[in-house]
């Protein structure tokens, strides 16, 4: 009898029935292939891993065996404990597993110990005397059973934040039948599994300890990570306490089969040929096609996906249809969060919010959008602003319709970033310049001054021997009086004309970089040298000097003449700072403002890594230093003063620094300010070099 079954006819119907038969042979193929594989190689992999299982166990046990011997034979013979440390060290060298090794009186009092040395020491977070009941404990355990015993783990915080899982060994020492002592090793059981268990049996398997509950104490090895993990257990049985040995093992392809496998594997293979042979031809333009399309479509994304300017496309009613890569990562925004989203969009920043979508809702009403770029801002997902230019033109489908437009969008912050550093480094090249006019200044100048400089001091010598023959004259010498006056005038002119031809010998030095003489000079002879102009701007300013010299600093190296005039350009700025800034009339200053102090002080500096240093300040009472003004307080040019020029601080940071110092300030309390530099001290006073008084407070 014939039976019919109504069906699909023709090549369509032919094709679907042989993707059916296809698909059953090929399911029924894979099953009986998961079946039979999956039995025959679980049984291999389990019965292999109990046996790695097995000598891992026996691997540890034969190590711990080892190491007990190592011990007992290190205190065989007495030693002291400093001849004790060498061989113990060297047991620890030859066996990482070992983190301590103690050497303990019959008391349990520690005679000598040893730390490994490939890490820190284990006991450095938590202190060793903390876990003193624990060893007693074991100790008392080994005592009773005449032989090594070991302890329950436990853990060891480590100082960068991890720890580790140790157990204690005690084993008791004897000397002719009775207790001489105990000696303590601390194992790492990470260690154990790591060192003591050969690398044929750890490698591509996960090892652990585990206590009986299945916690997990140490581990080594990558931890299976598949769907069918192969576990094996083991008990690790020591004196005095028991560890559980899991080896975890993935699932390996199997390298032999069963005979039947094969055979139905060849079956069935046979008939899969004949079906891909028939439905060979039929499939052969299908592929070449969908070949076709699948290069075309990675083509066109491979070129959206590579290029830098962002792509976004919009239908009629504003709604975002398409973004490029590009677009996603300029806005900082996933593709998913921008498709179908209508105005106002996340890259738009709330506070152009408005205006955007009225400028957006007149361009999309428009038929036909001018295709030149304009300028906006959009705004990151960080909230973060950045400035764009933005290209337009109508999007036309393949049948000639308008479905939208398409943007491009360009991120132009690198392009105003740039600008911006080109107006810096023209800013830049300007004060560069104004700081070559001024050493060429101060190059002219110092020419220039010399001769009138040396005029005033021939005068002032001249004059000094007129006033001494006078007085030689009168019978008196050094008369006290009008002449004695003079005299004195006549000498503090010399010497300051003399100083000032110093200065401006050291600012020309100093402008041309040339070597610089540094000499040994005892810290409160550079204030003797100035204290003459600070007093007399003292005066002039109504405020009160003092200071404060420490007997015992020693003589510094330093160019005398440049670090006089830090001090003394420090010291008029503290007493300007006092009147408000510039320098205001002395009759005002002293009626306006109550009595002023300026604190001079030189005392020894701590100790830095390149030698001793001496620390000089200057300590006003001024109003202080504001933030605004502390940024830029060491910038060249920078002033506050309305007839500064803004070099005095910054030429005098060069000067401390190029002695190797440094020139800071801080606030003083409750008002004022404090700069301080620091010069290092001379490796000894220079021959001959006079030793100055002190200084009183003036």
């Amino acid at each position: 009898m014939r039976l019919n079954f109504p069906g699909p006819a023709g090549p369509a119907g032919r094709r679907g029935a042989l993707w059916l038969l296809l698909l059953a042979l090929v399911v029924a193929l894979l099953g009986l292939l998961v079946w039979l594989a999956g039995r025959y190689e679980s049984s291999l992999v389990q019965s292999r891993l109990e046996d790695n299982a097995t000598l891992a166990v026996t691997d540890i046990r034969s190590g711990l065996n080892r190491n007990l011997q190592a011990v007992q034979a290190l205190h065989v013979r007495e030693r002291s404990a400093l001849a004790w440390r060498v061989p113990a060290a060297q047991l620890l060298r030859e066996h990482r597993e070992i983190l301590r090794l103690e050497w303990r009186d019959e008391n349990l009092n520690m005679l000598g110990l040893v730390e490994t040395p490939y890490r820190t020491p284990v006991f450095e977070q938590l202190d060793r005397a903390s876990l003193q009941a624990d060893v007693v404990l074991s100790c008392n355990a080994a005592r009773r059973m005449s032989s090594a015993t070991y302890s329950s783990s436990y853990f060891l915080p480590q100082t960068d934040g991890l720890g580790l899982e140790v157990a204690d060994m005690c084993l008791p020492l004897t000397q002719a039948g009775r207790l001489a002592g105990y000696a303590v090793v601390t194992y790492s059981l990470q260690s154990l599994l790591s060192d003591l268990v050969s690398k044929t049996l750890s490698h591509g398997i996960g090892l652990s300890l585990t206590e009986a509950d299945g916690t997990r104490l140490a581990l080594y090895g990558a931890p299976a990570r598949a769907s069918r993990t192969f576990v094996a257990r083991q008990l690790l049985d020591l004196t005095g306490t028991t560890f559980v040995l899991r080896m975890e093992s993935r699932l390996g392809t199997p390298a032999l089969f069963p005979n039947i496998l094969t055979a139905l594997v060849t079956a069935m293979s046979l008939a899969l040929m004949a079906v891909l042979f028939l439905l060979g031809r039929d499939m052969r333009r299908r592929l070449q096609v969908e070949h076709d399309l699948g290069e075309a479509l990675a083509f066109r994304k491979a070129m959206e996906d590579s290029l830098l300017t962002g792509l976004r496309a919009r239908d009629l009613q504003g709604r975002i249809t398409y973004v490029n890569p590009a677009f996603c990562k300029m806005v900082g925004v996933e593709a998913q969060e921008l498709l179908n989203q209508s105005m106002p969009s996340a890259y738009w920043p709330p506070e152009l919010a408005g205006v955007y979508q009225r400028r957006q809702e007149m361009r999309l009403a428009g038929k036909q959008l001018p295709r030149e770029g304009h300028e906006s801002v959009f705004m990151r997902k960080d909230g973060t602003r950045f400035p764009v230019l933005i290209m337009e033109a109508p999007l036309i489908n393949a049948v000639g319709k308008h479905t939208g437009w398409m943007s491009a969008i360009l991120d132009v912050s690198e392009q105003r970033r740039t600008e911006e550093l080109s107006r810096a480094s023209q800013d830049r090249l300007q004060a560069s310049a104004r700081l070559a006019m001024v050493g060429e200044m101060a190059s002219l100048l110092s020419h220039e001054l010399n001769q009138p400089l040396a005029a005033i001091s021939s005068y002032a010598t001249g004059s000094l021997n007129l006033l001494r023959d006078e007085s030689a004259g009168s019978g008196a010498p050094d008369a006290p009086g009008l002449s004695g006056d003079l005299q004195l005038a006549m000498r503090r002119i010399a010497e300051q004309a003399e100083r000032a031809g110093k200065v401006i010998r050291s600012v020309h030095d100093f402008v041309r970089r040339s070597d610089r003489v540094r000499e040994a000079v005892e810290p409160h002879a550079l204030l003797e040298a100035i204290m003459p102009l600070v007093i007399l701007q003292a005066r002039k300013l109504g405020v009160r000097i003092s200071l404060e010299v420490d007997a015992a600093c020693p003589p510094v190296l330093c160019d005398r003449t440049m670090v006089e005039q830090v001090l003394l350009n420090l010291a008029r700025n503290g007493m300007q700072a006092m009147q408000g800034g510039d320098d205001p009339e002395p009759a005002a200053a002293s009626l306006a403002q109550p009595e002023k102090v300026l604190a001079l002080r030189i005392r020894p500096a701590l100790p830095g890594a390149h030698g001793a240093w001496v620390e000089f300040a200057v300590i006003d009472q001024g109003e202080g230093i504001s933030a605004e003004v502390a940024r830029q307080l060491f910038t060249p040019f920078f002033t506050t003063r309305k007839e500064g020029m803004g070099l005095g601080l910054s030429l005098c940071r060069t000067v401390i620094e190029q002695h190797g110092g440094c020139l800071g300030y801080e606030n003083g309390q409750p008002q004022g300010t404090i700069f301080s530099f620091t010069l290092p001290v001379a490796v000894a006073p220079a021959a001959g070099e006079p030793v100055n008084s002190a200084l009183a407070e003036s």
